[in-house]
């Protein structure tokens, strides 16, 4: 294990101690640290990003991080790569799971999951907000697909957004066969 493997294990189990909501919301805090919308930190933003949050990196290991995840040589990190790379891996089982819930709900079968898509598997109907007349059935379900759509809301969401989802999901779920019972009862797999 190199220096920077050991830099994203020592943040995985910092954010992973945070629980469930760790490294979403250390997407979500750098999302909006990234203030000309590039995508990208450099090695400073980064270390001071990670310290108002109480990880605490050195500046090698910052300098480190970055230059894993420097993708064009401009010195700072891919964003979308790095919290790509802090989730923990996910077994076959759970990887099989999340792409069994993503079938059913694309249901045109062409890869992308958009509204249309959901409208044969998920009503909006009962929903309170509809149901008071402040929001579409359309709106309910263009928010509920925003839940899995990458950072950039395009009312698609494709496999790897949706697995992206899960693996947050699951680096909070201790065993296989808890995840697998909770995708199972969630999809009604």
């Amino acid at each position: 294990m190199d220096a920077v493997d050991a830099t994203m294990e020592k943040l995985r189990a910092q954010c992973l101690s945070r629980g469930a909501s760790g490294i979403q919301g250390l997407a979500r805090f750098f999302r909006r640290m990234d203030r000309d919308g590039s995508r990208s930190l450099d090695a400073g933003e980064l270390q001071r990003g990670l310290a108002k949050l109480g990880l605490v990196l050195d500046t090698a290991e910052a300098q480190g991080v970055c230059r894993r995840w420097d993708r064009d040589g401009s010195g700072t990190l891919d964003l979308e790569e790095f919290l790509r790379a802090l989730r923990p891996p996910m077994s076959q089982v759970r990887e099989a799971v999340i792409t069994a819930a993503f079938a059913k709900l694309d249901r045109s079968g062409d890869g992308v999951v958009t509204v249309d898509d959901l409208r044969g598997v998920y009503s909006g109907r009962a929903h309170p907000r509809v149901r008071s007349g402040e929001w579409t059935e359309e709106e309910v379900l263009r928010r509920f697909l925003d839940n899995f759509d990458s950072s950039e809301k395009d009312g698609q969401v494709t496999l790897a957004e949706f697995q992206d989802y899960y693996s947050g999901v699951s680096a909070s779920v201790d065993t296989d066969e808890e995840f697998v019972a909770m995708m199972t009862s969630a999809w009604r797999l």
